[in-house]
């Protein structure tokens, strides 16, 4: 560590001497004409590239530019070489003694006068152009006689100085908690990392792709609200300083959107955030992204062939195989075919032969204390658990018992009615609602079901939750005047979807932590982070 910060204080001194000399160590802007991937294209044409004997020998015109971050440097006396690395990749850039000039703010220096004495401009990379400096590059192409393409540089600006040193750049990042609170240099050092990110960019993409493709349009609702319902979670609260009043973050997208379908919006989807004050684990986060849709005049069915239709439209467009190797809850890696139709899974059934045939049927509203002594006495128990409704009860013992065992990809559909007060009771069998959640590996990755859309069975729903809410549930779902007020202004016969985005990302990219989706994922801070530096 006493190495690092004295490398910390040779970069400041040197920072300190670029300013003395004039020389601004942090430019306004830079032009450049090529990216590196561009550059590497013009490989293919040997009229793009110069005599290597003819530039090493005398000076060139200068063609062509690139900048980005600079990631090792090794000198040969007269002769020096340095690779830079962007956004695509990297590529390697000469130096030659008495061949190169320093770009400055108002001159191009052959020699530059810096702590009381002169040097080359060649002589000042090697004394003040550090791993991790941002460089600019001009000069012209070349191929090296072990065939490497090459940038001979005529003249180079410094950008931007790095005060700290980059990570062992062969050995990498190990630890994985500094790997997540300095996501910034897992992107500049692991190439595996950034091409994740890349692809859950063009994940985001497809999926918007997909859903303008069937008619949907996007919206945004709020994120602040007077309610937190839409789903059994328990809220973060804030406090609205003008209002003078403390309001929920949302839980859940459903209310604002459905609210939208009251008139002229008939399919409408969001992407964002949702927030729920809830445990931490590898496959739960509490500050997520989703996408959530209603789609009138559809049901829970339709959402089944809308879903299946919308993996195979997206594997398509990413060139993902539909059979990928997956680590179950042991850490054994298993193979999971995404090919349609899914496998369908009856909740209540399942539930009932996995808890060693608790029939969750049989427990409404009130029966909370019988259902928590038949769990408790099948050794399923949990902090809180005393606390927690009949809603909750259910929904615990199937994470607990079914979700696990599930590799999936699965539809696990035929919940009890208790579970969902937002979803439309079946018309075959009122205990049950249209609703199906869509599983891969324990993970819960899709929900979906047919809308409530009586607002007198809705508001009676809400009052069962408040009994919850009043027993000390702090997940049971909370009443939404505003949403029931819109409601009864009529809603269309319709469905709702949502997809948890992280964990569906996780999965295709072969990551068993959520936190590994996430670019900039929270930490709790640490006591003293300054003019410290992480060791690898």
């Amino acid at each position: 560590m006493q190495e690092q910060r004295n490398e910390y204080q040779t970069r400041l001194d040197k920072l300190t001497a670029l300013k003395q000399a004039g020389i601004i160590p942090y430019a306004n802007s830079f032009h450049k004409t090529h990216t590196i991937a561009e550059l590497i294209t013009l490989w293919s044409d040997e009229k793009n590239l110069s005599d290597a004997e003819t530039l090493l020998s005398k000076w060139s015109w200068s063609t062509y530019s690139t900048a980005w971050r600079v990631m090792m440097y090794r000198t040969h006396w007269k002769l020096s070489f340095a690779t830079l690395r962007d956004w695509y990749g990297d590529i390697q850039i000469a130096f030659v003694k008495n061949l190169c000039t320093c770009m400055t703010w108002h001159d191009n220096l052959k020699e530059i006068s810096i702590e009381n004495k002169t040097i080359s401009a060649y002589k000042f990379v090697e004394k003040f152009i550090d791993t991790g400096d941002f460089l600019w590059v001009h000069g012209e192409l070349f191929v090296t006689k072990h065939w490497e393409l090459t940038l001979f540089v005529n003249e180079y600006q410094l950008l931007s100085k790095a005060l700290r040193p980059l990570w062992d750049k062969w050995h990498g990042i190990k630890d994985e908690e500094k790997l997540y609170r300095q996501r910034y240099l897992d992107l500049t050092l692991n190439n595996e990392t950034y091409q994740r990110f890349l692809f859950k960019t063009k994940f985001y993409d497809a999926l918007r792709a997909f859903y303008k493709k069937e008619w949907f349009i996007e919206i945004t609702t709020w994120i602040l609200g007077n309610a937190a319902s839409g789903a059994a979670a328990q809220p973060f609260i804030t406090h609205h300083n003008d209002y003078d009043l403390d309001v929920y973050l949302r839980i859940a997208f459903e209310p604002a959107l459905k609210m939208a379908t009251v008139w002229r919006f008939e399919k409408v989807f969001e992407i964002g955030k949702d927030f729920r004050n809830e445990g931490s684990d590898p496959s739960h986060l509490q500050e997520f992204t989703q996408v959530e849709h209603y789609a009138a005049y559809r049901n829970y069915k339709d959402n089944m062939r809308f879903t299946e239709n919308m993996f195979n439209y997206l594997f398509e467009q990413l060139w993902l195989p539909k059979t990928i190797p997956i680590k179950d809850k042991d850490g054994k890696s298993r193979m999971v075919d995404r090919t349609t139709p899914r496998q369908k899974i009856d909740y209540i059934e399942w539930v009932k032969q996995a808890s060693n045939w608790i029939d969750i049927t049989q427990y409404w509203m009130n029966d909370a204390d019988r259902l928590r002594e038949v769990i408790k006495k099948q050794w399923f128990t949990r902090a809180w658990i005393e606390q927690q409704w009949t809603t909750t009860l259910i929904d615990y013992l199937y994470k607990k018992v079914l979700r696990p065992t599930i590799l999936g990809p699965a539809f696990v559909y035929n919940y009890p009615k208790t579970m969902q007060p937002l979803a439309r009771q079946s018309d075959k069998n009122p205990a049950i609602v249209e609703q199906f959640q869509l599983v891969v590996n324990g993970w819960e990755i899709i929900k979906a079901y047919s809308e409530l859309v009586d607002p007198t069975v809705q508001a009676a729903n809400f009052d069962e939750q408040a009994q919850a809410m009043s027993q000390w549930d702090q997940e049971a779902t909370s009443s939404d005047d505003e949403f029931l007020l819109a409601m009864e202004y009529g809603m269309p016969p319709q469905s709702w979807l949502w997809m948890w985005l992280e964990r569906i990302l996780a999965l295709l990219t072969g990551q068993d932590n959520l936190r590994d989706v996430v670019l900039f994922p929270l930490m709790k801070p640490l006591n003293d982070t300054k003019n410290t530096e992480t060791d690898t």
